[in-house]
């Protein structure tokens, strides 16, 4: 039966509904279609794949593009609370009403044969995303790979600029069993002769191989560009070019200097065709957001908000809670997809936390909070330690906020859903007699 959608959520329930796999791997029937639409872009493009701080990659690079006076695009997924999240023109979410009839052109694209095109979700939303921004008469477009590089939708779209940030173990069952073969997929988005920024400071050898067997520019962090600094400012130096004296990027965490890096050198490697002055970069560095990324929410107790969904980003977390000072007791809200290495981050971050609240997530991928407690028992050592377990991440959050002091802290993490339930009301804000406006 044909379907004449009318509004975003109608386009998005439809788009659920065309193909038998949530994903798919392969560019194809996705090129086709693009082909149909004329898709391209004149502007320059850079293209941001890896296992984690692709969004702050993309937020950094958008950050400081527009304090240099250019009209930027940004895809990313997914999003945290709202779909049009995932396209953010000059620095805003697109409206709802400049998609509907992007979605509109796709569908017409892929029905123009007998035999329409089947297309995920996610394949038929990032081209109706590109459709937006090829009709937006921006300067200057920034892509977020979904999944890998090599297979993902975004990659039918060629990269001025490529930038891989961190490989590590994530998605295994799509990227393959290690760095290498992972690592391998990821440096699809490398085109011959243009650059490709490797913030990883110990990327697999199938990234380097790769580079090299299409002859593609490769700009290595600590080779081709470097990092020194102080507590209280750092500075950067690559292929031509130095920075001295910058603060520290506003987003928080050690790990976000190596994104600001590769940034830098990016930003480098395109500066013939994007001149950036030294005070855009400052400027954007200091005023950059990105919501759920080692996000502290003032109050008391204290509150920290991370997406960080795979044993590697959870090593990251870690790191950065280690540096926020002493805490009597920290409470952590889990959620997490079904697929991930539960166990391994867990143990990760078992030692910093006192009591755990597992909850259920509102996909079908995410694993239940009684199985996230069940592999929290199988682990726990420290007798003091106590677990729950809740129907959603607001439930969870409110049990954690009645049982914290005041000098306490909260960390919520374990997936986009579990940091998007909290922050679907607003942001949380939390005072010492625990009145939070959830």
């Amino acid at each position: 039966m044909k379907t004449d959608p009318q509004t975003l959520d109608q386009w998005l329930t439809h788009c659920e509904q065309l193909h038998p796999k949530a994903i798919d791997m392969g560019l194809e029937r996705v090129k086709s279609v693009a082909q149909r639409m004329g898709l391209g872009f004149t502007c320059p493009v850079f293209t941001v794949a890896g296992t984690n701080g692709k969004g702050s990659t993309c937020a950094m690079l958008e950050s400081i593009l527009r304090q240099a006076g250019y009209r930027t695009g940004l895809y990313s997924s997914p999003h945290l609370v709202h779909f049009e999240e995932r396209l953010r023109l000059n620095g805003e979410p697109v409206s709802a009403s400049a998609l509907v009839p992007a979605f509109a052109r796709v569908e017409q694209a892929r029905c123009q044969q007998e035999l329409p095109i089947s297309l995920t979700y996610f394949e038929f939303s990032t081209l109706a995303m590109l459709d937006v921004m090829a009709h937006s008469g921006l300067d200057v477009v920034i892509l977020e790979v979904g999944l890998g590089g090599r297979l993902d939708a975004v990659n039918i779209i060629e990269p001025d600029c490529a930038l891989i940030t961190s490989i590590d173990l994530d998605h295994m069952d799509f990227l393959g069993p290690d760095r290498e073969a992972i690592g391998r997929e990821k440096a699809g988005i490398m085109r011959t002769g243009r650059p490709v920024i490797v913030g990883d400071p110990m990327p697999p050898q199938s990234v380097l191989d790769h580079a090299k067997a299409i002859d593609a520019d490769i700009w290595r962090f600590g080779h081709d560009f470097k990092v020194s600094g102080d507590k209280l400012q750092w500075s950067w130096a690559g292929r031509g070019r130095r920075y001295s004296g910058l603060a520290y990027p506003a987003l928080r965490g050690a790990n976000q200097l190596l994104n600001a890096a590769g940034v830098l050198a990016a930003l480098t490697a395109l500066r013939e065709r994007l001149p950036v002055a030294a005070q855009a970069v400052r400027s954007g560095l200091a005023l950059v957001e990105l919501p759920g990324r080692f996000q502290v929410i003032a109050g008391q107790p204290a509150l920290v908000l991370d997406v960080a969904h795979n044993p590697h980003a959870v090593a990251a977390l870690v790191a950065n809670l280690d540096v926020m000072g002493y805490f009597p007791t920290t409470h952590a809200v889990f959620g997490a997809m079904a697929d991930k290495d539960i166990r391994l981050i867990l143990e990760r971050v078992n030692p910093v936390v006192d009591k755990w609240y597992f909850t259920d997530l509102p996909t079908p991928r995410a694993a239940p909070a009684s199985l996230l407690l069940a592999q929290w028992q199988s682990l726990k050592k420290r007798r003091s330690v106590s677990a729950t377990t809740h129907a959603d991440p607001l439930q969870a959050l409110q049990a954690a906020i009645a049982a914290a002091d005041p000098a306490d802290r909260i960390i919520a993490f374990g997936s986009f859903y579990t940091v998007g339930g909290i922050l679907k009301d607003g942001v949380p804000r939390l005072n010492a007699k625990h009145t939070p406006n959830l």
